[in-house]
């Protein structure tokens, strides 16, 4: 991964590594891409839009492979086992279905929000909708995290 992240060094590929850090940090791995959208944007102010829309859709790209994993994972726990869930699980669940895919806004919480994208696809909600509200959750997420980077460290290389 180590190797990967220095092929990626943000100076020489810029939004191409925003694109895959953001995608790669939206299935289970556990990575943050929100410092690699900064540093990009510190870098080069004029790319912010641009970096904000790569990588929500590099996010949601990833949020979508977290849904279509936990697609699988639900038809390959079907063919396994007949367990009852836990009582944690059922309300975890109860509440995904109450919301539908509108649970997917929540798609940009740490820790949280991932899981939740398979959990939409282990529920079956339906894939378009938790899309939409997906990439919304996440843009929404970007906006906010580096509106507030920039307004806590306005000039951090300077």
């Amino acid at each position: 991964m180590t190797s990967l992240l220095a092929a990626l060094a943000l100076p020489e590929y810029g939004l191409l590594t925003v694109f895959v850090v953001s995608l790669l940090s939206a299935t289970l791995l556990p990575m943050a891409s929100v410092p690699v959208v900064y540093g990009l944007i510190e870098l080069n102010p004029a790319l912010m839009w641009p970096t904000i829309a790569v990588a929500t859709l590099g996010n949601t790209l990833g949020g979508a492979i977290s849904y279509w994993m936990g697609l699988g994972a639900e038809a390959a726990f079907e063919r396994l086992t007949r367990r009852a869930p836990s009582r944690s699980q059922v309300r975890a669940l109860a509440w995904a279905e109450k919301w539908g895919p509108r649970a997917c806004l929540l798609s940009w919480l740490p820790f949280v929000g991932d899981p939740l994208c398979a959990v939409a696809g282990w529920l079956r909600l339906p894939f378009w909708p938790c899309l939409f509200y997906m990439a919304v959750g996440k843009f929404l997420r970007y906006v906010t995290y580096v509106g507030a980077l920039i307004w806590a460290f306005p000039n951090p290389f300077a």
